[in-house]
């Protein structure tokens, strides 16, 4: 029994998501529905990544504002802002690109009896609030990360100026100490929930397929069809800027594929965060940056979710018998871009991004309804584009910070 532990343990993450997966697909088409009775393990992975975010976010973003210069992680900061922005609207262009030569939903008719209602959208301006908590301790039980990363930048800026004084320069390093002693200890823990991923991806795997099974992908083939080519095309794109950059794809995606598949399982960026930030680590990736970019990227950046909103109104276009005129498609990259900022955070996400802009382009609100039928099969897709862009932008914006550097020094 030992030995067959130390050979789990001693197998690559990789190794173990991949043959987890494909015994969850099994076990789904074998056993059908009965397969949810394994739903609680799968919920149990969720538990636990949700149960390291705080800390692993708040020790290491703190350790990282103490390991560099506060003009530096500023520069760093406006460039993750503007590649997500970027990247986000560039995301929706393709989306309508592709979505627009294949045309989903053309023959597909609304019969009347889809109804949905649209959900609250807080829009940008609370989010942008929300930046700044009311109250800390509110922040970390509602999983407010927006909130939890002012926190750490605060708390870590003045634990880094307590370092540099000479009142309080002991006091300072003391506390860092402990703090970067905590965040070890927050790494260790992380490593003992990894080796529990596998079990837990089989578990969500096996229910997804057992419950929305065959049945709901034929449903609506066409648009899951060419989402998915879109998804391609995004994920071809972050390859060449990877090349510009003159990042190596291949060692790239050899870390990145573990968040990767992670997310696509569990639909979250936010709980795929742990997983994430270990790859950025393996990567190379400076952590003052990773520590900031990444759990930003979970709640902001959503290339994925982007690139659904544009096949979707696409689709509802078509549904209804009148393609998006050019204004209509300008209209969906703007107000795509900022509802992919607008609705961060919020349960259903995708859908509510997708209803905010069809409210917006007057698209009907019965697409919507026909389209949460495959939610669960488009939502992991689009998640694990979301996080892979995020990985990418950290990784193509180190790269950068290290050769600007380089060139200062010289």
């Amino acid at each position: 029994m030992k030995s067959l532990w130390n050979t789990y343990v001693q197998t690559s993450l990789i190794k173990k998501i991949t043959a987890a997966l494909i015994l969850g697909i099994i076990i789904g088409l074998i056993f059908g529905e009965e397969a949810s009775v394994l739903a609680p393990f799968g919920d149990l992975l969720l538990r636990l990544l949700r149960f390291i975010i705080i800390p692993l976010i708040l020790l290491t973003l703190i350790v990282g504002v103490n390991q560099t210069n506060i003009g530096n992680l500023g520069r760093m900061g406006g460039k993750v802002f503007l590649y997500y922005l970027g990247t986000s609207a560039f995301a929706i262009m393709v989306g309508v690109l592709v979505a627009s030569l294949f045309n989903p939903g053309t023959g597909t008719s609304l019969d009347g009896s889809e109804s949905f209602e649209v959900p609250e959208n807080p829009g940008v301006t609370q989010v942008l609030l929300n930046i700044v908590p009311d109250n800390i301790f509110t922040a970390f039980t509602e999983m407010n990360l927006l909130g939890i990363i002012f926190t750490a930048i605060v708390f870590g800026i003045a634990i880094s100026y307590l370092r540099s004084t000479q009142s309080y320069g002991n006091l300072g390093d003391h506390l860092y100490k402990v703090i970067e002693a905590l965040n070890e200890a927050t790494l260790t823990v992380m490593k003992g929930i990894l080796q529990y991923v596998p079990i837990g991806i089989l578990a969500i795997i096996a229910e997804v397929v057992g419950t929305q099974g065959v049945n709901t992908l034929g449903s609506l083939g066409n648009f899951i069809l060419v989402l998915y080519i879109a998804l391609l095309v995004q994920l071809a794109l972050y390859t060449v800027l990877l090349f510009v950059t003159k990042r190596n794809p291949l060692g790239f995606f050899k870390e990145a594929r573990t968040p990767m598949l992670t997310a696509f399982v569990t639909q979250s960026s936010s709980g795929t965060l742990p997983v994430t930030l270990n790859a950025a680590h393996n990567l190379g990736i400076s952590k003052s940056l990773y520590g900031f970019s990444l759990p930003l990227g979970a709640t902001i950046n959503m290339d994925g979710a982007a690139i659904r909103i544009a096949v979707s109104a696409v689709f509802a276009a078509n549904v209804v018998g009148d393609p998006l005129s050019m204004a209509a498609i300008v209209q969906v990259v703007i107000v795509g871009t900022l509802a992919s900022v607008g609705t961060a955070g919020v349960p259903g996400a995708g859908i509510i991004m997708i209803a905010t802009v069809f409210s917006q382009v007057g698209l009907p609100m019965e697409a919507v309804a026909l389209l949460t039928a495959v939610d669960v099969l488009v939502g992991m897709g689009a998640t694990a584009l979301n996080v892979t862009g995020d990985l990418v932008g950290s990784s193509v914006i180190n790269k950068n910070e290290k050769n600007q550097n380089t060139e200062s020094v010289s």
